[in-house]
């Protein structure tokens, strides 16, 4: 990384297969985001669905409100390096835990930035499939940069050009929609939409509007 020009510092974030540390880039004269995944520690289902898919995605996305990939490399020792632009103001849930529900006027604009992103990807064929607002950062000026495509897939069309359904449980309880939840085979793009609701509500009231506790209560109440 240092011959690369990169300085690390502070770890930011630590999931199943890797973690995002903060650096110094000296060519770019900012911190960035670095997502290092030791491919070594990972699964093979991880290695040959979720990374391609997540390499495949941020190397087609460029949005504003997509947070910026500035280079992806892997060493010969078995790591893969994703560079990218840093949510200074931190995550979305972290922004409405602090600061409380938002006035409409404000999630107007935040869910529109949003939107526009998620409308990006699904014009291009990707879903996202894991939609929440931990995946959501916030620039230094508190705009929206939808993040983390570890979930995220190129949809697959059958000859009719009707999109193809997937079977793989994605994301969060919380935010997943009831088909997904049941097994069901879905469309990931609706799936994504259904997620765009529970962080609208979330951003306007402050709390979630589905308790996850109970995942057979929460279908019940979801299809009422």
């Amino acid at each position: 990384l240092r011959k690369k020009g990169y300085s690390l510092s502070n770890t930011l974030g630590e999931g199943s297969y890797g973690k995002v540390k903060s650096a110094y880039c000296n060519r770019l004269k900012c911190t960035v985001a670095i997502k290092i995944i030791n491919k070594r520690k990972t699964t093979h289902d991880f290695l040959e669905r979720f990374l391609p898919g997540e390499i495949e995605a941020l190397k087609h996305l460029h949005h504003p409100s997509i947070i910026k990939t500035y280079e992806i490399f892997e060493t010969s020792a078995g790591k893969v390096y994703i560079v990218m632009e840093l949510g200074v103001n931190g995550d979305l849930l972290d922004y409405i835990n602090t600061t409380g529900a938002m006035e409409e006027d404000v999630a107007r604009i935040k869910f529109q930035q949003l939107a526009s992103a998620v409308k990006h990807c699904h014009d291009l064929d990707f879903a996202h499939r894991d939609l929440k607002c931990e995946n959501i950062l916030l620039d230094e000026g508190l705009n929206i940069k939808l993040s983390d495509f570890s979930f995220s897939k190129l949809l697959s069309r059958d000859e009719n050009g009707r999109i193809i359904l997937s079977r793989t449980f994605c994301g969060s309880t919380a935010y997943a929609a009831p088909e997904l939840l049941q097994g069901i085979p879905y469309d990931p793009k609706i799936c994504d939409i259904w997620s765009l609701g529970v962080i609208l509500y979330t951003m306007v009231y402050a709390f979630m509007p589905f308790d996850d506790s109970n995942v057979r209560r929460m279908i019940h109440i979801q299809k009422q």
